[in-house]
């Protein structure tokens, strides 16, 4: 610079001054000042990473947690010129207002959702910053919060806290699974009885088709055997119907009974008999 040739870099851009006011921003390459008459301050529009060193905050329900976190920046190119002209110290600037940002954010919130909502407060504190870097010509490009740390009490309760709710959990899943245990069970107990009445169902309709069916066939049979005696009986003659009636006689003699009865149709077959027998008889003597 005092010499007056300066070389920018393709990442960098210098504010040009003349007499100490604005005369435009150089662009990459070799730049001539004149002395005295020009002055320039070449700013670096890389992404910067800036980590702020852990501080105190307070959460909502008044609880102290120590935090940590990185912020990533850029100049823009096309306002270069801000970053010199409105603010002494970019860097120190954005570091500042992210603390004091972040100081208010987990004032609204507890510390457990500080802790579980870490992803909400990176994005909130960015947009917050972006809402307000931009006048000094400066885009915010992410904040990542690297810890939470609750002071010694807070912790062993919480883990206190966690090892109940793990026991709880478990005992939940452990009941949830003697009951899904015992819903099951019943169920197979459910489907074996249904099975078993439907078995027994089944096997009385076969049985009782069963005996229909036999039943059906010995009344054929019995149909059949009348039948077949009907035909016989047709081919009997009246003699031979004669002599059954003596054999039952002959029966009727041998028991001791002393009265007997006997149907009309006996005796007018009998007589019949008796009469075919003298007709016989005669025929017999007149041969003779």
């Amino acid at each position: 610079m005092a010499s007056g040739i300066v070389i920018v870099k393709q990442y960098e851009r210098m504010v040009v001054l003349k007499f100490g006011r604005l005369d435009g921003v150089a662009q990459p390459g070799f730049r001539f000042l004149v002395p005295i008459i020009f002055n320039g301050r070449k700013i670096d529009c890389r992404e910067q990473v800036e980590r702020v060193p852990t501080q105190k905050y307070i959460t909502k329900d008044n609880v102290v947690v120590d935090m940590d976190f990185v912020l990533y920046f850029k100049v823009l190119e096309d306002q270069a010129e801000k970053s010199i002209l409105e603010v002494a110290d970019h860097r120190v600037a954005v570091r500042n207002l992210a603390v004091a940002e972040l100081r208010s954010i987990i004032g609204n919130i507890t510390l457990a959702e500080a802790l579980s909502e870490r992803e909400k407060i990176q994005n909130e504190l960015q947009g917050s910053l972006d809402q307000n870097t931009g006048r000094w010509g400066v885009k915010v490009l992410g904040v990542a919060v690297n810890e939470i740390d609750p002071p010694q009490g807070v912790k062993a309760a919480m883990e206190r806290e966690k090892s109940a709710e793990a026991i709880k959990t478990a005992d939940i899943t452990e009941s949830e699974g003697q009951r899904q245990a015992q819903i099951n069970r019943a169920e197979g107990e459910r489907q074996a009885a249904i099975l078993e009445a439907e078995g027994a169902r089944q096997s009385e309709i076969l049985r009782a088709e069963g005996d229909q069916q036999a039943q059906l066939l010995r009344a054929q049979g019995f149909s059949q055997a009348l039948d077949n005696i009907n035909q016989v009986a047709n081919t009997v003659d009246s003699k031979t119907m004669s002599l059954q009636y003596f054999e039952t006689l002959k029966s009727l003699g041998e028991s001791p009974s002393t009265k007997w009865i006997f149907p009309l149709e006996f005796t007018s077959m009998l007589g019949n008999f008796l009469g075919g027998g003298n007709t016989n008889q005669q025929q017999g003597n007149g041969g003779t």
